[in-house]
């Protein structure tokens, strides 16, 4: 049986059609993020990342964020810190932070719309339907 979505109880503003393709357009490159720096922590646990990677990691955070600033998880995600360059193992930690908020995010603001027998977010423009 698909698990049902919960309705956006109000703690969390809906989401515009745009936030909604960035968020389609970046988890992808967070998920490829997250398993390379997975990978490089199991070798190397206590590495520095690189400030190129904090950088190109930090500029897809940065879209994200706009995503999520509005929602309550925010509050718990971060950024890599360009200044000390954090160990393999820590960024994947913020990493996984950024996908279980992102993931809770989508399961208020996607869901299956019967009108049209298909899931879809659920946006400022395409509401969910009463």
């Amino acid at each position: 049986m698909p698990r049902r979505n919960k309705a956006n109880d109000g703690s969390s503003p809906s989401p515009t059609d745009e936030q909604a393709a960035t968020y389609d357009r970046l988890v992808p490159m967070l998920e490829a993020a997250h398993r390379e720096m997975t990978e490089l922590s199991k070798k190397k646990q206590d590495g520095v990342v690189n400030a190129l990677k904090i950088k190109m990691l930090n500029r897809l955070l940065g879209e994200l964020s706009k995503v999520i600033e509005k929602d309550p998880s925010y509050a718990f995600v971060d950024i890599l810190d360009e200044e000390t360059l954090p160990q393999n193992s820590d960024a994947v930690l913020i990493l996984s932070q950024w996908q279980a908020a992102l993931k809770q995010y989508k399961d208020r603001h996607y869901g299956h719309d019967s009108s049209t027998y298909g899931n879809r977010w659920f946006t400022v423009e395409n509401p969910r339907p009463n």
